[in-house]
Parts: C-alpha cells; sequence; structure tokens
C-alpha cells in the first residue's frame, strides 16, 4: 500500500531557521542600539532608548505571526495603560493634601488592578490578549505610582510611546519582510504530518499482526511514539493557530483562514490515536482477538 508522501520540513531545514531566526534578531538589535550609538538621535530619545533594546527583546519571535501578536499587544497595552495612568495622575495631583492624593493613587491602582485580572481569566481574552493586558497592568502601575508630576507624566510617556514604537517597527520589518517564519506553514505542515504517522501506525498494526512474535518489539515502539506524539500535539497545535491568526495574507493563507477547523480536526486525529494505542495494546496481548 502505497501512500502520498508529503514534504515536511527535515530536520536540517529547521537548524538553517534556527540560525536564520537568531542572525535576525542581532541585526533588530544593532539598529535599535544606534539609538544610543549616533549622538544626533541620542539627543532626541536619551536614555528612553533602552525602551527600544527591550521591545525588541521581548517582542521578537520565532514566527511571525507571535511577533504581530506580541507586539500590537504591548502597543495596545502601553498606550491604555499609559493613557489611563496619566489620568490617574492629573486627577491625584489636583487633589490637596498627601492623603487625598494616596486615597485615589490606591483607588485607581485597585480598579483597574482588579478588572484587568479578572479580564485576564476569561478564556477568549486569555487565549489573544493575556500580554497585552499584563502590560496594560504593569504600564498603568508604573505611571500611576510614580510620584512626578502631571505635566512630566505626560512627556515621558510619550517619550517611552515614541522609543516602544520605534522597536515594534524594527521587529515587524525584519520579521515580515527577512526571511519571515509562518506559523500557518508550521500548522499546515504538522497537520499533514498527523495524517502520515497514523496512517503508518495503523498499517503497522496491521502488518504486524501477521508478522511472528520476534519481530514485532521494534515495530510496536515505533507506532507507540507516532501516536503518542500525535496525542501530545494539543498545546503545540492551540499555539500555532493563535499566531497564524495574526498573521497577514501570504501565499495559500488568506485572512479568516479556518484554522478553527484545523484544530477540531487535531482533536479527531487525536482520538484515532488513542484508538491505535489500544490496537497495540491488544496485539501485545497474549490472547489475540
Amino acid at each position: 500500500m502505497k501512500r502520498n508522501v508529503f514534504s515536511f520540513p527535515s530536520k536540517c531545514n529547521y537548524d538553517k531557521r534556527n540560525i536564520i531566526h537568531s542572525i535576525k534578531v542581532g541585526i533588530a538589535l544593532v539598529l535599535v542600539s544606534l539609538l544610543y550609538l549616533l549622538d544626533p538621535l541620542f539627543k532626541k530619545v536619551g536614555e528612553n532608548a533602552m525602551w527600544a533594546i527591550m521591545t525588541v527583546v521581548v517582542v521578537f519571535e520565532f514566527f511571525a505571526g507571535a511577533t504581530l501578536s506580541k507586539g500590537i499587544n504591548r502597543g495596545i497595552g502601553t498606550i491604555a495603560g499609559g493613557g489611563l495612568g496619566c489620568l490617574a495622575a492629573i486627577l491625584a495631583d489636583e487633589i490637596r493634601g498627601s492623603i487625598g492624593n494616596a486615597i485615589v493613587v490606591a483607588s485607581s491602582v485597585f480598579i483597574f488592578g482588579a478588572a484587568a485580572t479578572y479580564a485576564r481569566l476569561v478564556p477568549r481574552i486569555r487565549r489573544r490578549y493575556d500580554y497585552g493586558v499584563m502590560i496594560f497592568i504593569l504600564t498603568f502601575n508604573l505611571v500611576v505610582v510614580s510620584g512626578v508630576r502631571a505635566n512630566k507624566v505626560m512627556d515621558l510617556a510619550q517619550k517611552r510611546l515614541s522609543t516602544i514604537g520605534m522597536g515594534f517597527a524594527v521587529c515587524i520589518f525584519i520579521s515580515l519582510l527577512v526571511f519571515p517564519m509562518w506559523a500557518s506553514d508550521d500548522f499546515h505542515y504538522s497537520l499533514a504530518s498527523k495524517f502520515d504517522k497514523l496512517a503508518s501506525s495503523i498499517e503497522g498494526c496491521l502488518e504486524e499482526y501477521f508478522k511472528l512474535s520476534g519481530e514485532k518489539e521494534n515495530k510496536t515502539s515505533a507506532i507507540l511514539k507516532d501516536c503518542k506524539s500525535v496525542l501530545h500535539s494539543k498545546s503545540n497545535d492551540e499555539s500555532l493557530a493563535k499566531f497564524a491568526k495574526w498573521e497577514p495574507w501570504h501565499g495559500k493563507f488568506g485572512l479568516s483562514y479556518p484554522w478553527d477547523m484545523y484544530l477540531e480536526i487535531g482533536e479527531i486525529l487525536r482520538e484515532l490515536a488513542a484508538t491505535a494505542i489500544a490496537l497495540k495494546g491488544c496485539l501485545q496481548s497474549p490472547k489475540q482477538v
């Protein structure tokens, strides 16, 4: 019986992609470091250039979709947290007296911190926007709790937002335009490989049933290994699907591509893998059915 063989990425290709990704991160760090190294740029941004470097280190991920996801979440969380933090800081500065100022700051930190933390526990928000909500909590507290005056808060927030935007722009440019690594391609190949592994396992079970007992051990271990790799692929599939949803149109994968159907097919294949493992157990039983 001859099956269709998919062109999966080989181990050598994965090693090359790791090297390419490392070089891309190095290039991005060099570009944002120019904010420190070049005097004209350093005079404009000052010490806030460190936020651009931190953005590249934190945001730049292996897959383009993961970089977009973390970058957009970080941008939205920073803008929302910084804006609300500035408003709360202005309100606290308008109230005279240290006690009234402390009450406003503590109340705002409690209300927004508790609300954002509760939002992180909602499954739909947690799947796609957990990082953004976390950055919102961090930025809001840093701005509100800081003891600077309102005008200094606005100036500081503006400079930090500009440097974060520079770091994000560098990440997006290099991630999407320089040898991009698409999570959608990996997800597609991963699902196709599950079909191939399960087909091999089921065919191997049928072939093994008619072999002599001494020839069964190696084949059985291979069947078990393939089926276990399919069973343990749920978290990887969910991560790839989440990143693929953020990626722009490329190749045969357009916007609003049915990645949820890929997840449903993966669940069915995992059930089939469990059945194949049970069949393997029957083959090892001394009393054959």
